[in-house]
């Protein structure tokens, strides 16, 4: 390691005074241009990463759904997936350090991991739309190549296809190509082959109207689109050229305000959908007969998924087990639906993608959706040993198998991929011949309501049982507890943000009045116990009308 060299470098890529950042499940995100000295580091932390597992790693520039002005950064370990928590204190460590101490806490790191400084280090980088990320993905190539590290600049990608790219060169092209040609091959023919099968015809199933959030996933899905045009054509809006990044657009922005995005014209029952800014989020969205917006989200994209999934596995025959991976977030009547209609068991983990990826590897086929829409499903090896033994199999279990096979194709299994979720869902609703108002009938969401809590220090805050229960200050779950039971089919928990101050409350009972209610009562509970400041809590209602006043909608309804 040429200390000289680093420091050299390092004084070019200077940390403004007094800047303390955290890495957390999204990586760094802040104003773009407090980050230079940030994406270099990030560089050489890549290269130690890369010679200590002794694999290709990932670095994404990106920062997703936020506004346009930040942007962020995140590392991709071996497999496609997150790096690993240790890691991600040494992330945060290497980011804060004084310009004098890189030295000491670059060694540190070494020692600590037992890094062979000898061994080769390879490292891809990839990075979103921002005006910003150009240059950011430069500083964080500077930090790998200091360190004598190998590079491959993928330039514009998807955060998912960055993921498909790291997990494609450390399994030797086994997952797939690690080009976007064969990213888009991949998911394209797999696709393909599933809509050939569906009995439906005609074009209602064909059609897709997608907000790509002026981001990235416009221009990918663009260059992809001919793979498929044969199977489904998609009408792009919001695709970059004009309007800004995640602006009054993208699958946030949806979710969050119960209403289309903007510069989206919608004709009764035609299916939409949006992605965030990189693309690694979808919900789904249409208007009634009569003009009533209704939104599809990860949850009931979850129920789509795992309900189709386990009628493969009846049809073929298998007992291989089949799990859904929720939050404290998911909607009651999706898990009751899933639970009580379809037999598939659910289980729930901690808030944080990581926590129900982890979760979700401990079965044969693991479904996991953040309400927010991101999500993905992941396969054993044991599913695709059962479908090479397929071939001995009668007809019917055959073609079931052939397309648990399709499927498996379709999905980016490193990480929740908005284009890969997207095909899933429209192949399943052809092969099932489903209309999106069916689809959205299978249950029917749970009113709810989500407020936040100022406090003088969330850390007064502790919670057991996937987040659903309150361990400390004493006395709030009991308050809790007897605050639920006034409500029919109701359920409250509250949980401390990861980033600020705050308590974050969620109710649901029978009606939304109930909830809303219900929603308040834990605020003021939370307020009382936990050392609310500033004005306390307001009903629900009151916050609506302020929202409204302002156009923007029942802000806090349903969202994450």
């Amino acid at each position: 390691m040429d200390l000289g060299a680093i420091t050299k470098y390092s004084a070019l890529h200077a940390k403004p005074n007094g800047l303390i950042l955290q890495y957390g499940t999204a990586g760094f995100r802040t104003k773009a241009e407090h980050l230079d000295h940030v994406m270099f580091r990030m560089g050489l932390l890549a290269a130690l990463r890369s010679k200590q597992t002794k694999s290709t790693i990932g670095v994404m520039v990106t920062a997703s759904h936020n506004p346009e002005e930040d942007n962020g950064v995140k590392l991709v370990d071996p497999l496609g997936e997150m790096l690993a928590p240790s890691w991600e204190e040494h992330a945060t460590c290497l980011a804060n350090a004084e310009e004098q101490d890189m030295q000491t806490v670059l060694i540190d790191i070494s020692e600590k991991e037992a890094v062979n400084l000898q061994q080769d280090a390879f490292v891809v980088v990839g990075r979103d739309t921002r005006p910003s990320s150009e240059k950011l993905s430069q500083s964080v190539i500077d930090g790998v190549t200091v360190l004598g590290g190998q590079f491959h600049d993928y330039g514009l990608l998807t955060t998912p296809q960055l993921h498909y790219m790291v997990y494609c060169r450390n399994t030797g092209s086994r997952y797939g190509k690690a080009t976007l040609e064969g990213y888009y091959q991949k998911l394209s023919k797999a696709f393909v082959e599933l809509i050939k099968q569906a009995s439906c015809s005609g074009d209602e199933y064909r059609s897709l109207k997608v907000d790509c959030a002026n981001g990235i996933g416009a221009l990918k899905l663009r260059e992809m689109e001919h793979y498929f045009a044969q199977a489904l054509s998609v009408q792009l809006f919001n695709d970059g050229s004009k309007g800004k990044l995640n602006h009054l657009c993208g699958a946030d922005f949806v979710k969050s305000h119960q209403k289309p995005p903007q510069g989206m014209e919608i004709k009764s029952n035609e299916r939409c959908c949006s992605f965030d800014g990189d693309a690694d989020r979808i919900v789904y969205y249409y208007h009634d007969a009569d003009g009533h917006f209704h939104l599809i989200d990860g949850d009931k994209i979850a129920t789509l998924i795992s309900s189709f999934l386990k009628e493969l596995l009846v049809e073929i025959g298998e007992s291989l087990n089949i799990g859904v991976v929720q939050t404290a977030y998911a909607n009651g009547s999706s898990t009751r639906y899933l639970e009580e209609v379809m037999k598939v068991p659910v289980y729930c983990t901690k808030t944080g993608v990581k926590h129900l990826h982890h979760k979700a590897q401990e079965f044969d086929i693991g479904v996991y959706f953040e309400a927010n829409g991101h999500g993905t499903a992941l396969f054993s090896t044991a599913v695709e040993m059962k479908i090479k033994q397929s071939e001995q199999l009668e007809e019917k279990k055959r073609k079931a198998a052939k397309m648990l096979e399709n499927i498996i194709d379709l999905f980016n299994q490193a990480a929740g991929d908005a284009i890969s979720d997207m095909l899933v869902i429209e192949a399943i609703l052809a092969l099932k011949g489903l209309t999106v108002q069916q689809w959205d009938a299978l249950y029917t969401d749970l009113p709810n309501r989500q407020l936040k809590v100022q406090v003088a220090d969330r850390r007064v805050i502790s919670t057991t049982n996937a987040e659903r229960q309150a361990v400390t200050p004493p006395g709030l779950q009991e308050a809790i507890n007897d605050l639920v039971k006034k409500y029919k089919l109701s359920r409250a928990f509250v949980r401390p943000s990861g980033t600020e101050d705050v308590v974050r409350v969620y109710a649901e009972a029978d009606s939304q009045e109930s909830a809303d209610h219900l929603a308040h009562e834990v605020s003021l509970a939370v307020f009382q116990l936990a050392g609310g400041i500033g004005e306390r809590p307001q009903p629900a209602e009151t916050i609506c009308n302020i929202n409204n006043a302002f156009g923007l909608g029942p802000a806090n309804k349903h969202t994450v």
